[in-house]
């Protein structure tokens, strides 16, 4: 059975992103930062998982850190992913998108860098992933996760994981549609 992993914001390399008026990471320098991902990363994801790495992955040059991580990876572009799909692809991702539809557990879910308000399907039971706002929700929507690292211990959540925090929400506001 293969796994499938989401995660978002690695911006490995992006020194500022450590500093108090960034994302304040823990990290004493980008190199620590930069070695932590990966280790978290790999410690999760093997060969053959399928990793959904919803934008911002790096600054500057993806290649050197995409050659170090495990799994089949799949980018959703974000604000900071400036290379064009191409040089993407050459750099190690196996796709490339701007938004994208897939299902968890049979359920439609949509992936895209931002967080969205309203989404396909978005008021009849489907789950929206993102990342670009670094913590955690600001506006509570139960049928919206943020998968960045910062607010995932620096680490990729895996999709039952992800299923099971939707449920319990739904569970915990009592929501009586059903998921398709």
């Amino acid at each position: 059975m293969q796994n499938i992993f989401f995660t978002s914001d690695t911006h490995f390399n992006h020194s500022k992103i450590i500093r108090p008026d960034y994302s304040d990471r823990p990290f004493k320098d980008v190199e620590e930062m930069n070695e932590t991902l990966i280790y978290n990363w790999n410690s999760v994801v093997k060969k053959n998982d399928v990793v959904y790495h919803l934008g911002d992955f790096a600054w500057g040059q993806p290649e050197p850190f995409l050659k170090q991580l495990n799994g089949y990876k799949i980018l959703i572009k974000g604000n900071h992913d400036r290379y064009s799909e191409g040089k993407l692809l050459r750099s190690g991702f196996r796709e490339v998108y701007s938004l994208k539809e897939i299902k968890i557990d049979g359920i439609p879910t949509i992936l895209c860098h931002f967080p969205m308000y309203s989404w396909n399907k978005s008021h009849r039971g489907s789950f929206h992933l993102h990342g670009h706002i670094h913590e955690n929700e600001i506006q509570y929507q139960w049928n919206r996760y943020n998968v960045g690292v910062d607010v995932n211990n620096f680490t990729p959540i895996h999709s039952d994981d992800i299923l099971k925090i939707f449920l319990q929400q739904k569970e915990e506001n009592n929501l009586t549609f059903d998921i398709f």
